[in-house]
């Protein structure tokens, strides 16, 4: 059997995948990943073919937001401009570019099935184009790209423009869905839903060894891939640093670790951690509410402080904060006062802890990436 991923080239968007797409190698079933050239070094590395499709996540923004005509402040979940310009992300640019790259490689090479993560729709077209099943992955809660304004009739004229009618399932419900979020934090579950136990992936690599020894508790900062300031990781730092814990940062690829020199001892920066290695010695996530964070955070039992910064983040910290199992601060709230106010409610709070453990069992009773990869053949695609 092949398998062909896809995914827009992020972090967010290829690493939910990684999971599934092992299990299916695993069975002797071969596998291609199409998405951006950054990712295919760590792709090659994990024995999968490599297809080169879609656009970086910057050209795709500046595309939508010249289009728009109008400055995007995506920080501020009340800019009327954000959600539009997402939309155009989502819902033409990116369906586009991977149209234009996939529809060859399916007359050339035509896989079994398609695996497509849930925000790339132009995967799905082009299968569907080609009458190859086809199969969404969630990557976070719900259908991220189904709350944006325009998304539908932007996707349904792509779609159009060539050959494929999806007007009446603009959202590609009718394709199973494989979904990585826990029931119980959903109000509305996808009606082709195949659960799928979330599992963290992350390059290997070596934790400081005071974490392993855990004499103190132990916070986890990070802003992810994507959004991340060194303003507001100092703000954070100056907000944890008075507590009495050890604080763990990831600077990440927006952010020079060198930024952030000058730290009190309690606080250790470092520009890259192996999340998935050290989410199991963690006491309490800070971080920005993406939807790898958080769901790794939940799968190990942890109370989360949100600082969202963008995207689907907001949505995040208020499913797990409205859960009790977190808490959020927006904008100008996040002071280092309030930051370190909340941390040290959150460390003491057993009820917090007690909700986010009762989460942790519910992710480890979904069925797993070895037992969905065997049933793929089976599911009833469209």
């Amino acid at each position: 059997m092949h398998v062909l991923f896809t995914a827009l080239s992020a972090h967010g968007h290829i690493y939910p995948l990684l999971p599934l797409a092992r299990a299916v190698a695993a069975r002797g079933d071969r596998v291609t990943f199409v998405t951006g050239a950054d990712f295919h070094p760590l792709l090659t590395k994990l024995g999968f073919d490599t297809v080169e499709a879609g656009l970086g996540m910057h050209e795709a923004f500046g595309q939508a937001i010249e289009a728009l005509g109008a400055p995007v402040d995506f920080r501020d979940p009340d800019d009327p401009n954000k959600d539009r310009a997402v939309a155009r992300v989502f819902g033409t640019v990116q369906p586009r570019a991977f149209l234009a790259a996939l529809d060859p490689v399916f007359e050339r090479d035509r896989p079994d099935l398609v695996v497509y993560e849930v925000a790339n729709p132009g995967a799905a077209i082009a299968a569907r184009r080609r009458g190859i099943p086809a199969v969404s992955h969630g990557i976070a809660r719900g259908d991220i790209t189904g709350i944006f304004p325009e998304f539908d009739r932007l996707l349904t004229e792509v779609a159009a423009e060539h050959g494929v009618d999806i007007s009446a399932d603009p959202l590609m419900l009718a394709d199973p869905y494989l979904d990585v979020y826990p029931a119980s934090l959903q109000e509305h579950q996808h009606p082709s839903r195949v659960p799928l136990r979330p599992v963290a992936f992350a390059d290997p690599g070596e934790l400081p060894a005071w974490v392993a020894a855990h004499e103190q508790p132990l916070v986890y900062l990070t802003l992810g891939t994507a959004f991340g300031t060194a303003e507001v990781l100092r703000v954070a730092i100056d907000g944890l640093a008075d507590l009495p814990v050890r604080v763990l940062v990831a600077a990440g690829p927006q952010v020079d670790a060198d930024e952030l020199r000058g730290v009190p001892d309690s606080v250790t920066v470092l520009p890259w951690v192996p999340q998935a290695d050290l989410l199991p010695h963690a006491d309490l996530v800070v971080h920005h509410g993406g939807s790898g964070t958080t769901l790794g955070s939940l799968a190990q039992g942890l109370p989360q402080l949100f600082l969202p910064q963008g995207a689907d983040q907001f949505i995040n910290a208020d499913t797990i904060t409205a859960a009790g199992i977190g808490r959020t601060l927006r904008g100008a709230e996040a002071t280092s006062a309030a930051i370190g106010a909340a941390a040290a409610e959150l460390l003491a709070d057993d009820g917090a802890r007690t909700a986010a453990r009762a989460v942790a069992d519910e992710i480890a009773a979904m069925p797993g990436p070895d037992e969905v990869a065997a049933s793929l053949r089976n599911l009833p695609t469209s």
